[in-house]
């Protein structure tokens, strides 16, 4: 059994996300890398309120296909607060800079010492 478009999209998402985060040394691109595996993870959700043979009364007059909305009200909700992590993220990798000079990791750990 073939796994649809969207979850190939949602593995690569994730898996360029989290080769990124483990193989860079810069803060920035680890901060990049985090959003495009939160990107993949919110497509999931996404995806995964869509069922083919779900139907719903539409005015009493039939049926229509639709999605669940729950998951859709709980991707805006993980949109929003990913945003704000990202700022927050961004913004102690300003202030890491300001104090070290540097945003790679190796260079922060070996002044550290």
């Amino acid at each position: 059994m073939a796994l649809p478009v969207a979850y190939w999209v949602v593995l690569i998402l994730f898996g360029m996300g989290l080769y990124c985060i483990l193989t860079e040394r810069n803060l920035i691109k680890i901060a990049v890398g985090l959003n495009i595996m939160e990107a993949g993870l919110l497509l999931f959700l996404v995806r995964m309120a869509y069922s083919p043979g779900d139907r719903a009364p539409l005015l009493g007059t039939g049926v229509i296909r639709m999605a669940d909305p729950i998951p859709h009200a709980l991707t805006l909700t993980a949109i929003v607060i990913a945003a704000s992590t990202t700022a927050l993220l961004l913004s102690f990798i300003i202030q890491i800079h300001r104090h070290y000079g540097t945003v790679d990791i190796d260079e922060i750990r070996s002044k550290m010492k």
